[in-house]
């Protein structure tokens, strides 16, 4: 994975700092409210600026370059009618440098497009912010707790696993990118019966027998009793509890190791691995009921504590401690919030599988409980599973489709990819021949072969002497440059509402629509000169402007776990 554009670290380029005129996002904001104030001066009028100005990029190109709704904002507030005060405000902005027109629509929006030496200008600053361009602080002061995958520690994990591993993994990225403060967190469910029932189908492969009924299948647990039995031989002839306790606890290493491992061959990784069983041993759930009861929620019955989660939405009252004296595993839901609470995240994002939504509620009603705010503190998402045609079932586990066959059929940035660009509550099936194809119908590679042609761009460009110093932003002045910074410089914005929406689809759209701007530009502009061509001041911008493209795949497609090559 590049995490930056292809061009040499020797190879002179523009400094940011050298155009007049430029004018980025966050300038025309500026300049917006300095034309509110100037506006309110010479009218007479008390202008507020709003509290949040809104610059976003116009569906439609010909309405410019910018568009604001500010005259709309403040307008009535300041007793006059919007499109008037939008006439005034667009007098104002035609006098910046970098402006060249601005139109009044509608009832009031302001439509701006810039000059071709402001726009231009972009692509250096792309150049020189680099790795950085597209981050910001949309979600700065944002302590966020990430939970996905979190399989149980007795299999390999499968095709279920698969769709939350690359969603939850670009997502906490995403998060990361737009300020956020994220731990990504895997919670091992190694409490409970499963893994008794682990235990004991490793011990009958290790004697030669057949698994116990309702135990664990497949080749992986004949695997685990040989590694187990090869090291400590004389586990295999006894059959006493500390046998028992010994072989599980060995098991259960050796088949995290293996989710460690398959993980990591999807560029997958956890900040925490957090063990259920030591919220058992250190006395966190009966912390967890007190601290609750201290609340006001929790109460007796018939011998059983239970926490009133109806009092918050939930459809019935849930059992923390059962009458017999043993916790349920709502009561390790109840202490691992409260621990991940008491851990600092304000923010705790769960993300469960599809067959998981009872337990919206009723984790929502233990952040009440908690003395938290449901709608704020916790988020639950739900993924739609998915299916790949022609998947075969794994012979080492038996009656699953293994995420790491998947891998190694299909691809870790395909299938990376493909999981990414589609909405997490949206089913998916995933069609092995496109994703295996090099084809504009495969959407990772039409994005690869972007940046793959961009380094080729910028490679021939420097054999040819064309120089990156000798830049002038307006000579970017053909439709398809326009239409390429304009994409350009849409990326932090999606970057941000990505972030905001937990949607890292988004970015694999923006993607792809900046790829097809790339292609049409490289169909129409050359960078190279032809060959009774001599090299000018347009073919060093065009450079630039090829870098920042291959700048912005980069960081787009590293966003979302996927690597982007320099040459296929």
């Amino acid at each position: 994975m590049l995490s930056g554009h292809c061009a040499r670290p020797d190879c002179p380029g523009p400094s940011a700092t050298h155009y007049p005129g430029r004018v980025t996002p966050e300038e025309l904001k500026t300049a917006i409210a300095a034309a509110l104030d100037a506006y309110s001066s010479s009218s007479g009028r008390d202008i507020v600026p709003p509290a949040v100005l809104v610059v976003e990029r116009p569906k439609n190109r010909d309405h410019g370059d910018w568009a604001s709704n500010v005259a709309l904002q403040t307008a009535k507030a300041a007793g006059m009618p919007p499109r008037e005060l939008a006439e005034g405000l667009a007098a104002v902005l035609r006098e910046h440098d970098g402006i060249d027109a601005v139109d009044v629509a509608g009832p009031g929006f302001l439509n701006i497009t810039l000059s071709a030496a402001a726009a231009g200008a972009l692509a250096a600053d792309i150049v020189a912010a680099g790795h950085d361009y597209g981050r910001g602080s949309a979600m700065a002061g944002h302590v966020v707790n990430m939970e996905f995958v979190s399989a149980n520690p007795t299999g390999p994990l499968h095709l279920g696993h698969t769709r939350w591993a690359a969603l939850g993994d670009a997502i906490a990225r995403v998060l990361t990118a737009a300020g956020a403060d994220v731990t990504s967190e895997y919670y091992i469910n190694d409490a409970g019966s499963q893994m008794n029932v682990f235990a004991d189908s490793v011990i009958a492969r290790m004697k030669g027998r057949d698994v116990p009924e309702g135990g664990y299948p497949g080749q992986y647990i004949a695997d685990i009793a040989e590694v187990i039995a090869t090291d400590q031989p004389a586990l295999a002839d006894s059959c006493d509890d500390a046998t028992r306790e010994e072989v599980r606890t060995r098991a259960y290493d050796l088949q995290l190791q293996d989710i460690k491992d398959t993980l990591t061959e999807f560029d997958v990784h956890f900040d925490v691995w957090f063990s259920e069983s030591s919220l058992h041993d250190s006395g966190a759930l009966g912390s967890a009921v007190e601290r609750l009861r201290e609340q006001g929620h929790v109460y007796d019955d018939n011998g059983a504590v239970w926490l009133r989660t109806t009092d918050f939405g939930d459809d019935k009252d849930r059992v923390l401690i059962r009458s017999d004296g043993a916790p349920t595993y709502f009561a390790a839901d109840a202490a691992y919030y409260l621990d991940k609470k008491d851990r600092g995240f304000s923010e705790k994002v769960y993300l469960l599988g599809a067959d998981h939504h009872g337990y919206v509620g009723r984790l929502k009603a233990i952040a009440a409980a908690a003395g938290d705010d449901p709608d704020t503190n916790i988020e639950v998402l739900i993924g739609q599973l998915i299916k790949v045609n022609g998947a075969k079932l794994s012979k080492r586990a038996g009656n699953i489709i293994e995420l790491r066959d998947l891998v190694r059929w299909l691809g870790r940035d395909a299938l990376r990819y493909s999981l990414a660009r589609i909405p997490a509550d949206s089913p998916l099936t995933l069609d092995p021949e496109v994703l295996r194809s090099a084809s504009n119908d495969n959407p990772v590679f039409y994005v690869q072969y972007a940046h793959a042609r961009a380094c080729g761009v910028e490679r021939n460009a420097l054999t040819a002497g064309i120089d990156a110093s000798v830049f002038d932003a307006s000579t970017l002045s053909h439709p398809t440059e326009a239409a390429l910074l304009a994409g350009l410089a849409d990326f932090p914005r999606v970057v941000a509402q990505a972030a905001q929406l937990r949607e890292p689809h988004r970015i694999a759209r923006y993607l792809e629509s900046l790829a097809g701007l790339f292609h049409k530009w490289y169909d129409s502009c050359r960078v190279t000169p032809l060959a009774d061509d001599e090299p000018g001041a347009v073919h060093g911008s065009r450079l630039v402007l090829d870098r920042a493209t291959a700048q912005v795949l980069s960081n787009g497609l590293e966003l979302l776990g996927v690597s982007a090559p320099e040459r296929m």
